[in-house]
């Protein structure tokens, strides 16, 4: 007789692939740090919104929190909660320019469809 089971999941004990920063990514936080006295870098987290279902969220960060991963480039800085690693897990976070804007772009393997406007994302 097989029993059911039911697979836990914890975000201490499983193996992240990471975050990466472009070159470009990178110096442009540089260049916001620079700006900032108190800025240590970029919190990016993930919240549901968007048409799609899950949407990227960047914040002045002073200091890593508690459960935050740090990711660093050429003394850029990007602070990630260790809850939105499974949605964002393998992601390059890159700076382009977009007709007269330039934004950061978001290179997510996880990533299955995006909307139309490129805001939010699905798994």
């Amino acid at each position: 007789m097989q029993m059911d089971t039911v697979a836990t999941f914890s975000l201490e004990e499983n193996i992240w692939q990471g975050l990466t920063l472009s070159e470009a990514a990178a110096r442009q936080i540089r260049h916001l740090m620079e700006n900032n006295s108190a800025m240590r870098g970029l919190r990016l987290g993930v919240k549901q919104s968007g048409c799609a279902g899950f949407g990227y969220v960047m914040d002045v960060a002073a200091e890593a929190g508690e459960n935050e991963l740090v990711y660093e480039r050429d003394g850029a800085r990007l602070f990630v909660p260790l809850k939105a690693m499974p949605f964002i897990d393998g992601t390059e976070v890159d700076f382009v320019q977009e007709g007269l804007n330039h934004v950061f772009k978001f290179n997510n393997p996880k990533a299955q469809h995006a909307c139309g406007c490129g805001e939010s994302f699905g798994l």
